[in-house]
């Protein structure tokens, strides 16, 4: 079986969030990198089949060349060729069209991906590649199985969870549940090492189907001072709620 994973290389939810001109564009100059966590569990379930059936595992990322220790670390992990395509990511279509050339020019059995990043958590880009590529496609996965060419799938779903059965070629969107946190790997030295040798390519690909433009970042509002109202004054509790509040 030959899986690709899609990495998206995102900030360490530690870093300081800072734009630049005027807030139009993101400044990443002091941003440390790290998988998108999403990602990070569809990796390491693709390990558990590479290491219980033999599969074989390629992990790829649309990205400059900040990227590039993201996917050493994948393949330090177990992966065992990686590919960038030299692009900055700036629309979910422009990745998935990038991604899915590449796929287009390959024979996988099984693209993962996580369900959405946690940088701008559009949750699309797995979805227009199925469509682009007419794969089955189930995001919120929280089960894989593989035998011969049909996989099992579980699915978080309001109110429960949905266990459904297709054929491959399949995309899914990844999420904790597939592995659990305790599951994931940490490169270690022979990885490390290994990691140097194994095939590494860059992409130039100069598709561009950029369907949106981010015009302006905005922060968060700090938290507002909180005002507290004894139980017993209902008065003040709804001059407070008509006149500030205004939801009365």
């Amino acid at each position: 079986m030959k899986i690709l994973v899609c990495i998206s290389c995102v900030p360490d939810t530690t870093s300081k969030i800072n734009f630049n001109n005027n807030n139009t564009e993101f400044d990443n100059s002091q941003i440390q990198y790290v998988i998108n966590p999403n990602d990070e569990f569809g990796l390491t379930r693709a390990i558990w089949f590479k290491e219980n059936d033999g599969a074989e595992i390629d992990v790829i990322s649309v990205g400059l060349d900040n990227s590039d220790q993201i996917l050493r670390k994948a393949l330090a992990i177990g992966a065992d060729r990686g590919f960038r395509i030299n692009q900055e990511a700036l629309d979910s279509f422009q990745v998935a069209k990038l991604l899915s050339n590449h796929i287009a020019n390959n024979n996988y059995d099984l693209v993962i991906a996580g369900r959405e990043s946690i940088d701008y958590n559009g949750g699309m880009v797995p979805g227009i590649i199925a469509e682009i590529l007419n794969f089955n496609y189930v995001t919120n996965c929280i089960g894989l199985e593989i035998i011969d060419k049909s996989a099992k799938i579980k699915r978080e779903i309001e109110g429960g969870i949905e266990t459904l059965h297709c054929r491959l070629p399949l995309i899914i969107g990844a999420q904790k549940g597939l592995v659990e946190e305790s599951d994931l790997k940490i490169p270690n030295m022979r990885g490390i090492m290994q990691a140097r040798q194994k095939p590494y390519e860059i992409i130039e690909d100069k598709t561009e189907e950029i369907k949106t433009k981010t015009l302006r970042f905005e922060k968060p509002e700090s938290d507002k001072e909180i005002k507290l109202v004894s139980p017993d004054n209902l008065d003040e509790l709804i001059h407070y709620l008509h006149n500030e509040a205004k939801v009365i």
